[in-house]
């Protein structure tokens, strides 16, 4: 036995699947609508049915029919299993970053926070050695506190330290500075990259995307976790 590929509504089998699904979803309400196994059940009782006996359709595309039901139903089972395995990795990541609260995290950025009587520290990323690498820290207002001479460094990440005070030796208060970094290569007067250091006050869930966050002291934005480039003490 076999079915109609149009019945008498004189619409396509993939166009009455569609008016169905659109006849099953509510007036009011916002929740996605999918067609479930008994609703194709009941189109094809309709379609043997309706059918024409005169032209009925083969066995192979009647399987067919089926079968492509079968492979779409398997992904909508397997989407499913994909959240649920997301949601329960995202948990556990989650769960894994509370244990950062309370510790400094590297993050890119120049910007960094200055506690009180403390001094700040930086990562910069050179591409190459240098001969003379100098680090400049400014207030949130653009103005120069200080320079420093680092001189040379070989290629790669280089911590830089800065104690805090100004060119005078008098303690800055505490809040956010900037540090940059730059020096001679191939000639060139060049900026280079800079990471800075934060401590962790708490971990967000996201918005639902997968992603974990992570408060930052200091920082009106939260970060995403795969942003951390280094954890440092508590």
């Amino acid at each position: 036995m076999a079915i109609n590929n149009v019945g008498q509504s004189g619409l396509s089998y993939v166009d009455q699947l569609k008016a169905l699904q659109e006849q099953n979803k509510p007036t009011e309400t916002t929740g996605k609508q999918e067609l479930k196994q008994e609703d194709f059940l009941s189109l094809l009782t309709k379609q043997l049915a309706q059918q024409d006996p005169f032209k009925p359709v083969s066995n192979d595309q009647m399987i067919a029919q089926m079968a492509s039901f079968a492979t779409v139903d398997g992904i909508n089972q397997m989407n499913g299993q994909f959240e649920n395995l997301n949601s329960s990795m995202t948990s556990n990541q989650a769960l894994q970053a509370s244990t950062l609260v309370g510790r400094d995290v590297l993050v890119p950025g120049a910007a960094g926070i200055k506690a009180d009587n403390a001094g700040m520290a930086a990562m910069v990323k050179l591409p190459q050695s240098v001969d003379n690498l100098f680090v400049r820290v400014e207030n949130e207002l653009g103005q120069l506190v200080r320079t420093l001479d680092v001189g040379a460094k070989p290629a790669g990440d280089s911590r830089v330290e800065w104690d805090g005070k100004d060119e005078n030796g008098v303690p800055m208060p505490a809040g956010k500075y900037n540090v940059k970094a730059g020096g001679l290569l191939e000639g060139q007067s060049t900026e280079f990259e800079v990471s800075t250091y934060a401590n962790v006050n708490s971990v967000l869930l996201g918005k639902g995307d997968g992603n974990v966050l992570l408060n930052l002291a200091g920082f009106e934005s939260p970060v995403k976790l795969a942003e951390v480039l280094e954890v440092g003490k508590a």
